[in-house]
């Protein structure tokens, strides 16, 4: 009892930190941006342990889900406006007193051909970023139950191989749709608080990084919540079953294809939300998010955090994303420059493989392993021979 009392006092400890970590740093917007950055990261390393490590698909499509989530959000930004008079000319749909309009979608610039024929007064709005938001994130999902249908009979290397080919299949799109995506010039997006947003009694400007911490923060933690809660229900019961042998499990009255799918599509969404609200933040999402190197960027976190750890692979990634943007600086050894920039992923890869090689749990599932489970044993012991003493003295 004592121990679950400080391990959620030290939750609480943590999460009131991070609440109020903006007032302690907003002279250092550098760090603001690497925290906002690390939450990023965290979503898609814990939804990849998810998918890879609570229910054995090893996938590599997850930076497609992401950026299908961004370009969904952007394109939804850059070519749909509500309006209080139609055009006449652009596709549109009524909705009570506005119109939806689709604009320049094939670069006819159809709303300003449209603007002679509205009235006077008409106004015309860009939509806030919650609704592409949204739409990202419900078209992840589609393409996650895409993914998950068409993967149903692939295992471990040629799931692996399929996703590397659907997420450059992705890439290859976003980079070749030159008219609707910008290509590889990348896809511009408005700030998620284009006119600023008033927080705690504050004003905060588009370019603040405030605002968009405490979004990011609560994405982050409301997908670890999710997560959490799918982890200890039936549902991660099942796919962990599907993990360690499929004929078991639906032996055992597991519907494999439902679970199989499902977690795809739950972590394509989370994935997609990541990238949506990310998108929004830089301002700007370009084909490279999809290289592989991205892909095993997240991965590795993932591993080296713990990869059946939901909250080993978050950690993980917070703590590599902070330690890759400080390692940038680089130093002098006598008449030796070492550019750091370079060499610091060097030290990653060999972060990597002393972790594969050596702690195959990661580096940080243990030590969560051990605050949680730590005197488990001693306390069990106690208990039994509290009862076999209680037995006794009754018998007696």
């Amino acid at each position: 009892m004592n121990r679950t009392k400080w391990l959620w006092g030290l939750a609480a400890a943590v999460g009131l930190l991070l609440i109020a970590a903006p007032a302690l740093l907003e002279s250092y917007p550098y760090i603001m941006h690497i925290a906002i950055v690390a939450f990023f990261y965290a979503i898609l390393a814990s939804s990849w342990s998810l998918l890879a490590g609570y229910a054995g698909q090893f996938s590599f499509g997850h930076m497609a889900f992401m950026a299908i989530g961004a370009y969904t959000a952007g394109i939804f930004g850059k070519y749909v406006r509500l309006t209080t008079a139609p055009t006449g000319v652009c596709s549109e749909i009524p909705m009570g007193n506005h119109w939806l309009v689709l604009v320049n979608f094939f670069g006819d610039n159809c709303l300003e051909l449209g603007k002679a024929n509205m009235p006077v007064g008409t106004l015309i709005y860009r939509l806030p970023a919650l609704p592409g938001i949204i739409l990202g994130i419900i078209m992840g999902g589609i393409f996650g139950l895409l993914v998950g249908v068409l993967v149903l009979r692939l295992r471990r290397t040629y799931l692996a191989l399929f996703t590397i080919g659907f997420s450059e299949i992705v890439r290859v799109t976003f980079n070749a749709e030159i008219d609707i995506t910008n290509g590889p010039n990348g896809l511009e997006l408005a700030p998620l608080f284009p006119n600023g947003v008033h927080l705690f009694g504050f004003y905060f400007n588009s370019a603040n990084k405030i605002p968009p911490y405490y979004v990011m923060l609560m994405l982050f933690l409301v997908s670890m919540a999710v997560m959490y809660w799918l982890s200890i229900s039936r549902f991660g019961l099942f796919i962990r079953s599907i993990r360690e042998d499929e004929e078991a499990a639906a032996a055992l009255g597991v519907h494999i294809v439902r679970y199989k799918v499902l977690v795809f599509v739950v972590t394509s969404m989370i994935a997609a939300a990541a990238g949506a609200v990310e998108a929004h933040y830089i301002g700007v999402i370009t084909p490279n998010i999809l290289l592989i190197l991205q892909m095993s960027l997240v991965i590795s976190m993932a591993v080296i955090g713990g990869l059946e750890s939901l909250v080993g692979a978050a950690i993980g990634a917070i703590i590599i994303e902070f330690a890759l943007e400080f390692l940038r600086t680089s130093f002098t050894i006598g008449p030796i420059v070492v550019d750091m920039t370079t060499w610091r992923l060097v030290f990653f890869g060999l972060l990597l493989m002393l972790t594969l090689r050596f702690w195959t749990n990661g580096l940080i599932y243990p030590i969560i392993q051990r605050l949680t489970r730590s005197g488990v044993a001693e306390e069990t012991v106690a208990m039994r021979q509290a009862a076999v003493e209680g037995a006794v003295e009754g018998q007696g």
